[in-house]
């Protein structure tokens, strides 16, 4: 088996925002099919960190939703900054369930434990955040990092966020002095696209290996993240 990831899918097919008006993303639903389909098989695992769909409600996510569940493999879900379709875990949960979305899982103040290592992960926070950025919200995104870091059991401990806890020229210090605490030492995240991603970090930082893997940097391939 193995596991993928890729963030910022931003599926629309219940709504009127279609990405395929920004330079690079022209048929991008269609080339986010084959190359999936083609890397991943259906016992393998895939991480989407963040900005799933541009869905406002559940109505709305239903046929992103479809979509992503017959793609091959089980997939993880984090929340991203523009999801905002996302609501309590047991309402999600139970879409998922009266829908026999059976692919789909969300990450949620919880962690997933394979054999010999665990997926971790939560939204984070950034420095262009839409909401106020303001110490409550920081301090309830580091807590849930926290909460999904400590109910993982193995020591290997692979995080996924969807906002950047660095950039060439910004850090997010609260969030990454959890990383380092617990001994993080690679962290996955999204939503820097186009121009922006030139701000991103892809290097080996404080002993962390930083990568994004926002779809259109990605050519929407998953990236494979490790075999098992």
């Amino acid at each position: 088996m193995s596991l993928f990831a890729i963030a910022d899918t931003h599926l629309s097919f219940g709504t009127n925002k279609p990405m395929d008006t920004f330079d690079g993303w022209q048929n991008y639903t269609d080339r986010l099919c084959n190359n999936w389909n083609h890397l991943v098989n259906k016992n393998d695992y895939v991480v989407i960190a963040g900005d799933i769909s541009w869905a406002m409600n559940f109505d709305q996510l239903y046929n992103d939703f479809k979509f992503i569940n017959e793609l091959n493999g089980k997939k993880i879900i984090i929340k991203g900054n523009h999801d905002y379709w996302w609501n309590t875990l047991t309402k999600m949960n139970r879409f998922i369930e009266e829908n026999d979305f059976n692919t789909i899982s969300i990450m949620h103040n919880n962690s997933i434990d394979f054999d010999d290592f665990s997926v971790c992960g939560s939204r984070g926070w950034f420095f262009d955040s839409e909401e106020d950025q303001d110490e409550k919200v920081l301090n309830r995104e580091v807590m849930r990092i926290k909460t999904s870091i400590e109910s993982a059991k193995h020591e290997e401990k692979i995080v996924f966020l969807h906002y950047p806890p660095i950039t060439v020229n910004e850090n997010c210090e609260e969030i990454l002095s959890v990383l380092k605490n617990y001994g993080i030492k690679k962290c996955y995240y999204g939503h820097l696209h186009g121009a922006a991603a030139k701000y991103s970090c892809n290097d080996v930082v404080d002993g962390i290996k930083f990568t994004l893997i926002s779809a259109d940097r990605l050519n929407f391939t998953p990236m494979l993240i490790k075999k098992f």
